[in-house]
Parts: C-alpha cells; sequence; structure tokens
C-alpha cells in the first residue's frame, strides 16, 4: 500500500508522548544506510494515527499493477501506482510511483516531469520511464529490473490512457 499512497501524496499522523506529529509518507522510510536498525523517521514511540490523502482529480483515472515471479509468492519483483489525468490527448497531471526496486517506495518525479505536457502515447511514456531510470544502478541480479519496470510503466500508463479517452 505504501506505493499508492506515495503516488497520491499521503501524509501520516502521528502521536508520541510530547504530542502529535505529522510527516509525508515519502519521509516517513529511512533509506538503507547508517541506521539498519530503524525502518521509519518515527520518533521513538511513536503511534500512527492516521493516513491522511489530499483531494485530487488524478485518482479517479488510477491503477496499481504488481508483478511477480509467481502467482504463489506475496513479494513483488517490481510494481507500479500511477494516475493520469488527460486534457485533448495531452498529460495534464499525473501521478508514478514504484515498489521493488529500492528499499523504499520510490517516487517517480523525474518521469512526472517528463510527461506533464506530453501528448499521451507509448512513446511519451517510454521515453519518461526511461529518464526515470537512467540513473538506476542495480545489483548484479536484478538488472532485469529496469526493463521490467519501464516496460510496466508503458502498460499501465497506455491502459489509463486508453480508458480516459473512452
Amino acid at each position: 500500500m505504501g506505493v499508492a499512497l506515495t503516488a497520491f501524496d499521503a501524509r501520516v499522523s502521528y502521536e508520541t508522548a510530547d504530542g502529535p506529529g505529522e510527516l509525508p509518507l515519502t519521509d516517513l522510510y529511512l533509506p538503507v544506510g547508517e541506521t539498519p536498525h530503524r525502518e521509519t523517521a518515527l520518533p521513538r514511540g511513536a503511534l500512527i494515527t492516521a493516513v491522511t490523502l489530499p483531494p485530487g482529480a488524478t485518482a479517479a483515472n488510477s491503477r496499481y499493477r504488481k508483478v511477480r515471479e509467481r502467482a504463489s509468492y506475496a513479494f513483488a519483483i517490481g510494481s507500479v501506482a500511477a494516475a493520469l489525468d488527460l486534457r485533448d490527448g495531452v498529460v495534464h497531471d499525473v501521478r508514478l510511483a514504484f515498489g521493488a526496486v529500492a528499499s523504499r517506495p520510490w517516487r517517480a518525479r523525474t518521469a512526472e516531469r517528463a510527461l506533464t505536457g506530453a501528448p499521451a502515447d507509448a512513446e511519451t511514456f517510454a521515453a519518461a520511464a526511461d529518464a526515470e531510470l537512467a540513473a538506476a544502478r542495480p545489483l548484479p541480479r536484478n538488472g532485469y529490473k529496469v526493463t521490467l519496470m519501464r516496460n510496466l510503466v508503458v502498460a499501465v500508463l497506455s491502459e489509463l490512457a486508453e480508458e480516459a479517452a473512452r
């Protein structure tokens, strides 16, 4: 669920002994680094009390797709949460987040910027995915994920564009 919530700018509210707090979901998960014993940026003893999504029309045309090695496996080898708002065949607003490609949900802001104002077609979707994935540095045994994610982005955005055109 973290991937989809990341795509829609969710905010996490929490309570501590010192009072309430809030942070964007994109800041909730810590990157891999010097604190392997901590997965989140929540203060010690914090209890999550709410997850809030801002209102937005983009969510009306959205999709989440998860790819697994086998249907019996729970964990994704790649996932995409996407939302697309088109106006006359042009991308007005887009939200993209990736899962299973980093230690936390990945908001694809480079791809979002490349798509905004561009024609909604497979070629544009592929170029935006390529721009997002250009800096990817896969590990020796998961290099296939770059192609997987590119194809997943193109497929999901193409489906959303087709549905929006109806």
